[in-house]
């Protein structure tokens, strides 16, 4: 399929999406998700919005297949290693001060990241009185992830990514390898709590110590970027640290007087008192 799709279009598809599925993707960035609706439609052989729009409105597990495609799905262990040792180095020290450290993993995909932060936890001696929620809007991320499954190829990565993080342990000893993948260990993910949450529509809940949604803004307008930033600066108690992607920043929500810059690099931020 070599086709655009109008404004009209796209409008009726967010429409139908909201109003028979209970999702909103209306404030989502549109150039990103055009190109996420459009790859799908090739993937299903759809050759016009009219027979997209038909499936949705018509056939219920349509959408779920279409969830995977235009929800964000990239994740993986120690991404960005330079960010865990920093978390390791200069944050989770400051976490061990608190007897119950609350840690709010938001978009966590498929979990790789949050299995991640458990290990920093566990090494640092804090899993024990950690408690982890991981939401994500698309319930096959978070079955997904609650099954603590990883594709076994890309662990030769993942360990390169947990030694640059400065991890001195034997990687392999965090896993159990089964053929094709690999189930992180059940200690490991004790403290995890995985439940489906909107950040377009659901409140804040909670006050976290720590608050990570790396690389989800970025798919977002403005609008609805502002709108998560609110919620974060709300869920978070404070001097809670707030981390978010790379190519991500305070700078769009009005929030910065609500924090100061610990990293402006790994765009690390911490709620004032």
């Amino acid at each position: 399929m070599n086709e655009e799709i109008s404004a009209q279009d796209y409008i009726e598809i967010t429409d139908i999406i909201e109003q028979r599925h209970g999702y909103d993707f209306s404030r989502y960035a549109p150039a990103s998700l055009k190109r996420r609706i459009l790859r799908f439609m090739e993937s299903r052989h759809i050759n016009s919005f009219y027979d997209l729009k038909y499936k949705l409105i018509n056939e219920a597990d349509f959408f779920h297949q279409m969830l995977q495609y235009i929800t964000v799905n990239v994740t993986e262990m120690f991404r960005d290693p330079q960010f865990y040792k920093f978390m390791r180095e200069q944050i989770i020290p400051v976490l061990a001060s608190y007897p119950i450290i609350k840690i709010w993993h938001a978009g966590c995909s498929t979990g790789e990241e949050v299995f991640s932060m458990c290990i920093l936890l566990h090494e640092a001696g804090l899993l024990e009185r950690s408690v982890i929620y991981a939401t994500d809007l698309n319930p096959s991320n978070l079955e997904k992830a609650e099954s603590g499954i990883v594709p076994l190829k890309y662990m030769k990565e993942y360990t390169q990514n947990y030694i640059q993080s400065g991890g001195t342990a034997e990687f392999s000893n965090y896993y159990t390898a089964h053929y094709e993948n690999i189930l992180i260990n059940k200690e490991l993910r004790k403290n995890i709590s995985f439940f489906q949450h909107s950040l377009v529509s659901d409140q804040a809940f909670h006050e976290f110590h720590l608050v990570v949604c790396r690389n989800v803004l970025i798919y977002f307008n403005r609008d609805l970027q502002k709108r998560v930033l609110e919620l974060f600066n709300e869920s978070l108690a404070p001097l809670g640290f707030l981390a978010l992607g790379i190519k991500e920043s305070l700078m769009v929500s009005g929030a910065q007087p609500h924090f100061e810059t610990v990293n402006p690099y790994l765009k690390i931020y911490r709620k004032k008192n």
